[in-house]
């Protein structure tokens, strides 16, 4: 969660060094522990260092590496020893004990441009190869690590911090109507490249950036692969090599004496805490795991609670409940003590601020169970069709007997869920709003671009293509994001085992069944590990929306009096937006409160200059 930044004058003008220590203290909020910078004539590197690995207890950055190449990173790799293997096989020796930093420089000594394709893990970082007078900058796969960049004229300015990008002079705050709109449409960007600011610019996942005095250029180096599909002789066979990989992932993800974990009382966060809590409790009495639940106690029915309080009894790790039910609608929003630096769309809640801070008293590193869900994600329809496509009809027939006769499968049928899904109300989907501005609407052709983006879906051929297409969607950088320190200002690096590139093949290549239908994986690896009371629990989302209780409440009717930001109007129709208070239909009141989120961060930016 280090902060970086960098400047290169293409037209070989000088670094004020000054100026770029001042954006290097700018990160102190991300990297406490140490700043420093680096300044070669025309370039210059700047770094904020927050220590979350044993490695990094004596790292210094920027770092060079033989006088040649210069790094500021914020990364944090898998699969260490075999990377340290294959640059050995290259003739490059490092020691095991290297941070981070030094194995990416010493991979890009070996294979230039191509050492993105031996890099495994989270990382943003620029590279200055002073033999060839070019800035190499590259994000990770699935755009844990964010990187934002800017060219203006001859000057190229990048940092993982959007608002230290914002601090140079030639920086206008001029915005992107595109990504406002795409904001309004779909609570996020849609264009990879862009940011909400029309100079700044934001490094898509798995992209590599070149920088020399004659071009900037930007490619994909990676995407995700279609896993070819496995099964297993023995069930045992699975769920063991699962463990294996998952508590690799794990371990890499660690690599500290504390971690949190944010956990529900569902699997995928409770199969991480557990691994989390086998691996550290391995080394001694000084490494611990603390989990961390967010719950409602008055606002709406919740039982988060309870279950994950059995899961940290079994487990023995402490526990500490976030109580949400005064969050109210936007309570959170303190311009003087949290400035967003895009527009965020959180009625209701946080965005986890609290939580974060809650996680900061005591841990620098967090983990989630991001990506269990869309990794184990799938259609038992798709699989039966396609086993009576091939004539298979005994299989057919066995895979439906093992799926109604898996312990406690009756009470996870979901009867209700599937017949909802199934004739659910057309109300109850997202729609096109009725009040963006109408020249905006027309000029970026709004309509088309909202039936095109949600219409997408991703060919694919894998074992199972409704996984592929949920792991490859780009919400989960936008995720991500949500998460870094850009966004909350707290330093607390959130890491996702089960974003680990060799777990996600993994996964996407498992049948639906046995395993993937309603995540029987977990369970059968949480046998022994976890309650019964648990490991059985069917799929349980929220029986209420959090946002529809508080919008019942008389003090929230002050949401359809707001007063709209001058600026709001280039993007909205005030007048044209419906009245939200009493509200009971979740999608309607969520749409329609959009243009609401919005005024409040056009005045915070306004207020921040």
């Amino acid at each position: 969660m280090s902060g970086i930044v960098g400047i290169y004058h293409r037209d070989g003008a000088p670094i004020e060094r000054a100026f770029l220590k001042s954006l290097a203290d700018f990160l102190a909020y991300r990297g406490p522990d140490s700043r420093e910078c680096w300044v070669d004539g025309s370039v210059g590197l700047g770094h904020a260092m927050l220590r979350t690995t044993h490695e990094s207890l004596n790292e210094r950055q920027p770092a060079s590496l033989d006088g040649r190449f210069w790094i500021t990173a914020d990364a944090r790799l898998d699969a260490r020893a075999e990377l340290l293997q294959e640059l050995k096989q290259r003739g490059r020796e490092a020691q095991p004990g290297a941070p981070d930093s030094e194995l990416i420089l010493h991979a890009y000594a070996a294979w230039g441009l191509a050492c993105v394709d031996h890099l495994r893990g989270d990382f943003s970082f620029g590279i200055w190869d002073a033999r060839n007078r070019q800035l190499v900058c590259a994000r990770d796969h699935f755009g844990i690590k964010p990187f934002y960049y800017a060219q203006l004229g001859e000057a190229f300015i990048f940092s993982n911090t959007l608002n230290c990008i914002r601090i140079h002079p030639a920086v206008s705050g001029r915005l992107n109507d595109l990504a406002i709109s795409d904001f309004l449409l779909f609570d996020m960007i849609r264009e990879p490249g862009a940011t909400s600011f029309a100079d700044i610019q934001r490094l898509a996942p798995a992209h590599i950036l070149v920088c020399n005095e004659d071009s900037v250029s930007v490619h994909r180096y990676w995407k995700l692969p279609v896993s070819a599909p496995i099964h297993h002789k023995r069930p045992s066979e699975c769920v063991e090599q699962f463990r294996g990989l998952l508590d690799r992932a794990v371990a890499d993800r660690l690599r500290t004496s504390s971690v949190g974990v944010f956990m529900s009382g569902g699997l995928d966060s409770p199969t991480v805490a557990a691994s989390a809590q086998r691996i550290l409790a391995g080394n001694g009495p000084d490494f611990s795991v603390r989990a961390y639940t967010e719950v409602f106690e008055n606002l709406i029915p919740h039982e988060e609670g309870p279950y994950a309080g059995l899961v940290a009894e079994a487990l023995r790790v402490p526990i500490a409940f976030q109580v949400s039910d005064e969050t109210g609608l936007w309570k959170y929003l303190d311009h003087q003590n949290h400035d967003w630096p895009e527009p965020s769309h959180l009625p209701c809640s946080d965005g986890g601020l609290a939580q974060m801070r809650q996680v900061a008293a005591r841990n620098r590193v967090a983990l989630t169970g991001f990506g269990g869900d869309p990794a184990l994600s799938c259609l038992l329809s798709v699989h039966f069709l396609q086993l009576l496509k091939k004539w298979q009809f005994g299989r057919t027939l066995a895979d439906a007997i093992r799926y109604l006769t898996a312990e406690g499968r009756f009470s996870r049928l979901y009867v209700r869920t599937r017949w909802q899904r199934w004739f659910a109300s057309k109300s109850q989907v997202p729609h096109y709003p009725v009040w963006l501005n109408p020249g905006l609407e027309k000029r970026l052709d709004l309509r088309g671009r909202w039936e095109a983006l949600t219409g997408a879906t991703v060919q694919n051929e894998s074992a199972r293509p409704v996984a592929y297409e949920a792991i490859a969607d780009p919400t989960w950088a936008a995720l991500f994001e949500r998460y870094d320190s850009t966004v909350t200002g707290v330093p607390v690096e959130v890491r996702h085992p089960f974003f680990d590139l060799q777990l996600i093949g993994f996964l996407l290549a498992l049948p639906a069944l046995p395993w993937c239908s309603d995540k029987e994986l977990l369970r059968e690896a949480a046998r022994g590990i976890l309650p019964d009371a648990v490991r059985l629990r069917p799929k349980s989302p929220l029986p209420a929306d959090p946002l529809i209780a508080l919008l019942q409440r008389p003090e929230s009717a002050w949401v359809d009096w707001f007063e709209a930001d001058p600026e709001l109007g280039r993007y909205v129709e005030r007048r044209s937006v419906p009245k939200v208070f009493g509200e009971k239909d979740p999608w309607s009141a969520w749409i329609h409160l959009r243009p609401l989120s919005l005024n409040f961060w056009l005045r915070s930016k306004a207020a921040a200059g």
